[in-house]
């Protein structure tokens, strides 16, 4: 799995352990939402605060 994080248009390295929690939890959040398929291979998650 590769996450990216982007804040304010700048790229942030994350290391692996981070890239794992992060892309663990929002696959597992998205996949019990209806109309989400289980063989998706993108997710786009967008925050503004």
């Amino acid at each position: 799995m590769e996450v990216e994080l982007t804040v304010d248009g700048k790229n942030i390295e994350i290391n692996r352990f981070v890239q794992d929690i992060l892309g663990s939890t929002v696959v597992g959040a998205t996949g019990t939402l209806r109309g989400v398929e289980d063989d998706c291979t993108e997710i786009v998650l967008k925050i503004k605060k």
